[in-house]
């Protein structure tokens, strides 16, 4: 197998285009590839620029997982490090978690956060929603978000290791919009509405309506931790807005993206 590193994004597009199979960490992919043999060549975006960028509101699709550092939100910390083992997290990438993976840990945390994705296709890059990333497992190039004012993770393991962990997140952006996403199995949900006393019973009435009382359990901790840590300042907006300020964007609605 021949690894291409491009060093930018035209030079990607044209491994991709001369058939390049995209790789990340290719965790998951190695014991794939050893069943059913190894491709001709693969490409890598760990030297272009963009897929490696970690700053306010980007993060690139190569960066590795154990890289994630307080230039992102605390909740996209908290779900790169509860993935796999030390030695997965110096190897897997957030673009393999997101859109190469069917777990995606950091999907909840990029919900709350609002995100949309820059993705590599044929005429270029462009701008996509979450849902579509679910999709079609595109070609990650990077996630963008709103700064959230306070974010809240947890992975609750299976007792018993039979289960896939259950995962819940929220966060509560500058404009008092709350918004939280659940994990359970391998279908995940999420929804927004206002951070007051009726928001997270709004949402278990209609996005979150299918969660389970364990995850909306784990849902009630989470915007208990992001309401109880921060104050809105008095007048702001307490109806969910989506889109990015200034600017539309891809916006899917609150409910339930399919399992595979």
């Amino acid at each position: 197998m021949l690894l291409r590193l491009p060093t930018s994004v035209s030079e990607a597009r044209e491994c991709l285009a001369e058939g390049a199979v995209p790789v990340g960490g290719a965790t998951l992919m190695w014991a794939v590839w050893q069943r059913d043999g190894f491709p001709e060549h693969a490409v890598s975006l760990r030297n272009v620029p963009e897929a490696t960028a970690m700053g306010s509101g980007v993060l690139g699709g190569a960066v590795l997982l154990h890289q994630l550092d307080d230039r992102v939100p605390e909740v996209l910390r908290r779900a790169a490090k509860g993935v796999g083992t030390g030695a997965v997290r110096r190897a897997a990438t957030v673009g393999g978690n997101i859109a190469g993976s069917s777990l995606r840990d950091l999907l909840p945390a990029a919900i709350v956060l609002d995100a949309w994705a820059e993705v590599l296709t044929a005429d270029g890059v462009e701008e996509v929603d979450l849902a579509e990333v679910r999709a079609k497992s595109p070609v990650l190039l990077s996630l963008r978000w709103r700064e959230p004012v306070k974010g809240a993770y947890t992975k609750v393991p299976d007792p018993a290791g039979g289960q896939v962990p259950t995962i819940a997140a929220a966060a509560v952006d500058p404009q008092g919009v709350l918004r939280v996403a659940v994990r359970e199995g391998y279908a995940v949900s999420g929804g927004s509405a206002g951070a007051d006393g009726g928001g997270v019973a709004e949402l278990f009435a209609g996005a979150l309506s299918g969660v389970s009382e364990a995850g909306r359990a784990l849902v009630r901790q989470q915007v208990a931790e992001v309401l109880g840590a921060t104050r809105l300042r008095a007048g702001v907006p307490q109806g969910g807005t989506g889109g990015r300020w200034g600017s539309p964007r891809p916006k899917a609605g609150g409910g339930t993206v399919p399992a595979p």
